[in-house]
Order: C-alpha cells, then sequence, then structure tokens
C-alpha cells in the first residue's frame, strides 16, 4: 500500500521526506495516518531496488542551512508503478487498499479501474448480506443502542454499494467504442450533453466508376 502511494506521488515530481509525508496525510489522510516510522523503512527498501535514488540538497549546504535528502523516481521505479497500478485482484477491494487504489484512479487504466469498483462492490454486497442476516438473527439479543449502531453500519455499507454502482455506469459509459474502426469522439463542454462519437473509416480514394452498362465504353463522369 504504502509503496504504490510513494511510487505514484514521486511520480509527479521529486521530493523530500518531509514534503513526501504531508503529501501522503493530505491525499490519504482520510484512511490512513503515516508516521515517519513507517515511510523512511519504505523509502530505503525503494532506494535499496533501485526504485528511487536519494540526493542531498547541494543548495541548503551551501547555505549553511538543514541537509534534506531529496527523492526521485527511477526509470526502474516508473515500470514498477505501471505494475503496481495494472494491478486490479482481490486484494484491491479490500477496506485497507481500496482507498489508495482509488486516490491514484487518474494514473489507472480504465478497465482496472473498472475491475477494482466491480470487485468492490461485489465485496461490499456479500458483507450487507451479511450484516443483515445477522441482524435477522439476532435481533432479539441487542438493545436499541446496538441494533441502531447495527443499522447505521448497514447503512453505511449500501451507501457505498449505490455510491460504486454510480462510479460503475458512468465508466462503462466512458468506456471507448470496441470493434475495428477507431472511434473519433469530440469532446462536449463539461456537464453538456455526452458528445457524440463517430467512428473513422478508411481515407483511401474511392474506386473508379464503373462504364456506363449501356455497354458504348463512355465512363461516367466522376462524382462531385
Amino acid at each position: 500500500m504504502l509503496e504504490l502511494a510513494v511510487l505514484a506521488l514521486l511520480s509527479e515530481s521529486p521530493m523530500h521526506g518531509y514534503e513526501l509525508r504531508k503529501r501522503l496525510n493530505t491525499v490519504l489522510g482520510t484512511f490512513h495516518r503515516f508516521s515517519y516510522g513507517s515511510l523512511y523503512p519504505c523509502l530505503r527498501k525503494l532506494q535499496a531496488e533501485h526504485y528511487v535514488t536519494a540526493d542531498d540538497s547541494s543548495a541548503a549546504n551551501r547555505l549553511g542551512g538543514r541537509s534534506r535528502v531529496v527523492y526521485t523516481l527511477t526509470a526502474e521505479g516508473k515500470e514498477r508503478l505501471a505494475a503496481l497500478l495494472g494491478e486490479g485482484g482481490p486484494s484491491s477491494w479490500e477496506d485497507e487498499m481500496f482507498g489508495v487504489r482509488f486516490a491514484f484512479f487518474g494514473k489507472t487504466d480504465a478497465d482496472v479501474r473498472l475491475r477494482i469498483l466491480e470487485g468492490r462492490r461485489g465485496r461490499l454486497e456479500e458483507r450487507r448480506e451479511k450484516v443483515r442476516s445477522a441482524l435477522a438473527r439476532t435481533r432479539e439479543r441487542f438493545d436499541s443502542y446496538t441494533l441502531e449502531l447495527q443499522r447505521h453500519g448497514l447503512e453505511s455499507v449500501e451507501r457505498e454499494v449505490r455510491w460504486l454502482t454510480e462510479l460503475i455506469e458512468t465508466e462503462r459509459a466512458q468506456a471507448p467504442a470496441s470493434g475495428r474502426a477507431r472511434p473519433a469522439t469530440t469532446v462536449g463542454p463539461p456537464g453538456g450533453p455526452p458528445a457524440e462519437t463517430s467512428t473513422e473509416l478508411s481515407t483511401d480514394p474511392a474506386p473508379p466508376t464503373p462504364s456506363d452498362p449501356g455497354g458504348n465504353g463512355n465512363e461516367a463522369p466522376p462524382a462531385r
């Protein structure tokens, strides 16, 4: 989880540790809080695997200030990031990982986004049914407050399922048309109606017009 987040942020620009931790907590603070105790071991591991380089800030040294190590993504790191972003299996549907994957959906291919969203929805639908079954079996054993807590949890799951369904429908609507022809889409204004989609056909010149069917050997004039 942290490896993906660090590589994704460093793909935007090199950063020193303080800035990187700040960006992590800004982007993912709703789901996780990252400490230096977890960040720096991750950076050392990525450096050992040649996914990032670590360079002292020479400007700070010249000015007599505190030296800061700047971390930069390498070519191997970009390949590793692409591989991680291409994964859409069950681990990306879980609570701990889904928020991280969703935060970097802008860097993820559309088919992988859709696979993750559908997997997450399926996982939550399973959870919803388990909660419903548990409520039906144990309703008599719970006091009113415990029941309200259970209902609150069920409503939260149902709300996320609806949200995921909307996202899935949007992803499917934006998916490119299938087939051999290449879709050519004109982007409409934000909030406006969907743009019309046409199909680019061959641009080769039209075949010659056949001769006069009357057999007189005179060819028809070219079409204008």
